[in-house]
């Protein structure tokens, strides 16, 4: 009698063995950057630095980004003696910076030799981890920045602007994470600033990650269309090794999903974080009056703090929502808010379907209201839209239209080579443009990102400084003999 055949059973993909996921909170720069337009004080962070650093955090985000602007322009405040204060806070747990690039955390491109020496003057400081990210994605963007990474033995990571469009296919992503795996980065993040990507998206992505290449993979997201921690979820089972969240009180909205939800969501599981959830409930318990107040005073504004899913729609980040709001009220133009909305993907598109970060999502958004506002697109075009039409901030996914290119810059000339390579080095010449206000050698550095405001910020400090030395006065030196 013949066997009788069975059928093979059907393939199965199976999951990868669970593991610890570890944590990377962004309530001291991200969260508060996005809904906050980044104004919480160095003197609001010191007391709660000791709580945090002995939370279990794989690290904090305290650096970057928006706030060595907000610092020097809004807080009057140094960012570097930030950094410093917060080192000396947290000994334990590694911190983290955002950084734009060749941008580094700036709005153009600079030269390599300025780059080199922010990177070294950074980690001195008292920075671990680098996020490294081109708005474009351009690998030769990331280049210089990585390798001055290394060199100063930092973790160099880079972060994959993460987009939807016809050509950012799960094909396009695994090249990428190679490229980037081959330059030299320590882990790849895939910075997921509008909050587009879904659940089970989440899942095929990180999957073919962890499949590309052999470098820890971290998500970065933001909960403005209301899914964030869904995904999160997903991913971790797919294999994600880190995820960035945010303490409760200023997590969800445009920020990131709360860091307490995602540590019990894990608890008891393979995922466990090994987080603290004693202390989680402390810091949460600091930062609360924080919340109440800015709520009060109007700086967390409550369009921030809902779920917003025509962000799927337009791909908007969270922090570029907050910009426009601000921007059309400035305008008196409140009223256009969705009008400016539907006008940026088509402007996105028409600028090869760009990924939205800073430096680009700001630059859309503003050529997006400039549509909105004349009545007549690209009637007004602003300095940095040319600049990316040019090429200056690096390659487009896609070709930009000729018609587009025409009314953008007409027959101005393109580049096609990577921008810096077009700079001539500068920090010298910024050592002795600054020499008259530098205290310290990370002045210069403080100059080359913002000329103007760092000024005003060292003429603001000799000023203080006067103010408070009772050496500056003969009088008070009569009156109050030491």
């Amino acid at each position: 009698m013949a066997k009788s055949e069975t059928k093979p059973a059907p393939a199965q993909t199976l999951k990868p063995v669970p593991k610890p996921v570890k944590i990377m909170d962004t309530t001291l720069r991200d969260s508060h950057q996005s809904l906050i337009a980044t104004r919480m004080t160095t003197e609001e962070m010191l007391p709660i630095l000791s709580k945090m650093d002995d939370a279990g955090f794989y690290a904090m985000e305290v650096w970057g980004g928006a706030t060595f602007d907000a610092c020097l322009r809004f807080l009057k405040e140094d960012p570097w003696e930030r950094l410093r204060k917060i080192r000396q806070g947290a000994p334990k747990t590694k911190l983290q910076m955002l950084f734009r690039g060749q941008n580094i955390l700036g709005y153009r491109h600079y030269a390599d030799d300025v780059v080199d020496y922010f990177v070294q003057k950074s980690i001195a400081n008292g920075i671990d981890v680098i996020r490294i990210f081109d708005a474009l994605n351009d690998i030769r963007n990331l280049e210089r920045a990585v390798k001055a990474a290394n060199k100063e033995q930092g973790h160099a990571q880079i972060a994959i602007s993460y987009t939807i469009s016809e050509v950012h296919t799960l094909e396009y992503y695994m090249k990428l994470a190679k490229n980037i795996e081959a330059l030299g980065a320590s882990s790849i993040c895939v910075k997921d600033m509008a909050g587009l990507l879904v659940p089970y998206e989440a899942e095929k992505l990180i999957g073919a990650l962890k499949k590309a290449v052999k470098i820890p993979i971290q998500l970065h997201n933001h909960y403005t269309s209301g899914i964030a921690a869904m995904t999160y979820l997903k991913a971790v089972e797919a294999g994600c090794d880190i995820i960035d969240t945010a303490m409760s009180p200023f997590a969800m909205g445009t920020s990131q999903p709360a860091t307490e939800v995602l540590v019990k969501t894990f608890q008891g599981t393979g995922y466990d974080t090994g987080i603290n959830l004693d202390i989680l409930s402390e810091i949460a318990e600091y930062f609360r009056p924080m919340r109440e107040k800015a709520i009060a005073s109007g700086l967390m504004n409550t369009k921030m703090l809902g779920v917003d899913i025509n962000t799927l729609r337009y791909q908007v980040p969270g922090g570029m929502l907050s910009n426009l709001v601000s921007q059309l009220k400035q305008q008196g133009a409140e009223d256009k808010f969705y009008d400016v909305l539907q006008e940026i993907p088509r402007v996105r598109a028409d600028f090869g379907f760009i990924p939205l970060v800073t430096p680009t999502s700001q630059i859309v958004g503003n050529q997006a209201v400039l549509n909105v506002l004349a009545g007549e697109r690209y009637k007004m075009v602003s300095k940095e839209a040319k600049g990316i039409v040019k090429g200056e901030y690096g390659k487009t996914m896609l070709p930009i239209s000729d018609e587009i290119v025409q009314k953008v810059i007409g027959n101005d000339s393109r580049i096609s080579c990577r921008p810096a390579d077009l700079i001539e080095p500068e920090l010298e010449k910024l050592k002795k443009e600054v020499s008259r206000y530098s205290q310290q050698e990370e002045d210069v550095l403080s100059y080359a990102l913002f000329p103007q405001v760092a000024t005003d910020f060292f003429e603001y400090r000799e000023a203080q400084q006067t103010k408070v030395d009772p050496a500056s006065s003969d009088k008070e030196n009569k009156a109050y003999p030491v």
